[in-house]
């Protein structure tokens, strides 16, 4: 990835079958990004064309790459989109954010800065910001990293327009860490 702009959706798996079709692993809760007519630009920095995509199995198939073979020098290659695209083609409800707009916030616990979202990760279906905590607690011997479920019972609100977030209880997850 060398644009910063640019967003991981998805790793291309194995081929499925005789006629091209891969396996298709996500990275995105948007999977009406990847419709017929969709492009990505790949690790190598090739574009690739989706022919269609069947959303029941995760399988997918590119366009000029019809059989087994052509399609075997996909895999393990990376989907790219960019943020604009991702704003373009995945609307959001009211309250939702995505991931890349999150990620580097600064997280506030009772006004305490306590650190920033480095990532998050999903494990099962909860959400978890991974927050790399701030130099002043780590001088007090917290934890250097803890977790924070993005549930309501921990975040209390996500400013965008001033990247932070207030927490109610991120400060006793730290110690707990």
């Amino acid at each position: 990835m060398t644009n910063p702009k640019e967003l991981q959706i998805a790793t291309i798996g194995k081929v499925v079958g005789l006629r091209g079709e891969l396996k298709l692993h996500l990275q995105s809760d948007f999977i009406s990004q990847f419709k017929k007519g969709s492009s990505f630009e790949l690790t190598n920095g090739k574009t690739v064309e989706i022919e269609y995509f069947k959303e029941n199995r995760l399988l997918v198939k590119f366009i000029g790459f019809n059989t087994r073979e052509d399609a075997s020098i996909l895999t393990n290659q990376k989907l790219f989109t960019t943020i604009d695209e991702t704003r373009d083609n995945c609307p959001l409800d009211e309250g939702e954010f995505y991931w890349f707009d999150i990620i580097g916030s600064t997280v506030y616990d009772d006004e305490i800065d306590i650190g920033k979202v480095l990532e998050i990760e999903r494990i099962g279906s909860v959400d978890y910001l991974i927050i790399e905590t701030c130099q002043e607690l780590v001088l007090k011997e917290f934890s250097k990293k803890f977790y924070i479920p993005y549930i309501d019972e921990y975040i209390v609100s996500f400013d965008k327009d001033n990247n932070t977030i207030e927490t109610k209880g991120g400060l006793l997850l730290l110690e707990a860490s």
